[in-house]
């Protein structure tokens, strides 16, 4: 009988590297951002495939994955790949260490964050998950691997409403990246727009879902989004937010 660690981990891949996973669309959004050489890092990579489209886009991946089962199977996709490193670590506003909250069936939800499963607890659409187990997890952050990889032309930031602690661990502005917003947590959304504002003067865009297409023909203040985002009706869920740098 496999285990449930192990059945989620399958979950993910059937979900995110089987037949139906949208690969052409994904490149073609990616690709507004990333060219043949750039460095990319992957923060919250699961099962690799944004590693995957960045890697058919040319890019060298850093890959930072902090769940071992996820981080063995990112091993077996993408351990050969010269091009692609892949960090045990987690990611956050200070070097450390701090308890990830593991959701064994459904392991892309699972977090640092103490809030975000609160904030699921009762919450509709999120019935059923469960965070049932905690582990240690060694920390990094953004400027501590860009002091050990060099400056990224692009960020991936997909960690489970514990992306504002993420950019809290940068210092300086990034060209352009991606953070995952919930409707459960949206204060979350609000202190990333808040902490790349004061880093440099940045525009939005979003793509809803596991969407690969931005919603808006042009790039939005960060009032406009957050706005945006205000209004979103609870069902939307989730997205990704888009931010490139203007120089000010």
């Amino acid at each position: 009988m496999v285990s449930p660690s192990l059945e989620g981990v399958f979950r993910s891949l059937r979900i995110y590297l089987g037949p139906d996973a949208p690969r052409s669309a994904m490149d073609a959004l990616y690709r507004r951002f990333v060219e043949p050489g750039d460095l990319v890092f992957d923060v919250g990579a699961h099962v690799g495939d944004r590693v995957s489209s960045f890697r058919r886009l040319g890019a060298r991946v850093i890959a930072i994955e902090p769940q071992p089962l996820l981080f063995s199977a990112l091993s077996h996709i993408h351990g050969r790949d010269p091009l692609v490193e892949i960090v045990d670590r987690a990611v956050g506003a200070e070097a450390g260490t701090r308890e990830l909250f593991v959701n064994t069936t459904n392991p892309t939800v699972s977090t640092l964050s103490p809030d975000f499963v609160h904030q699921a607890e009762g919450a509709k659409g999120w019935e059923g998950q469960i965070w049932d187990g905690q582990i240690p997890i060694e920390v990094v952050t953004l400027d501590g691997l860009i002091a050990r990889y060099g400056l990224p032309s692009f960020v991936k930031i997909d960690v489970e409403g514990y992306e504002d602690a993420v950019l809290h661990g940068l210092s300086c502005p990034l060209k352009a990246l991606s953070f995952e917003f919930t409707t459960i947590a949206r204060d979350v959304a609000m202190a990333c727009f808040d902490r790349l504002s004061s880093l440099a003067d940045y525009r939005y865009n979003v793509a809803l879902g596991e969407g690969q297409t931005l919603v808006f023909d042009r790039w939005l203040s960060d009032t406009e989004m957050a706005g945006y985002l205000s209004k979103l009706p609870h069902e939307a869920n989730s997205g990704d937010i888009y931010a490139v740098l203007e120089p000010r």
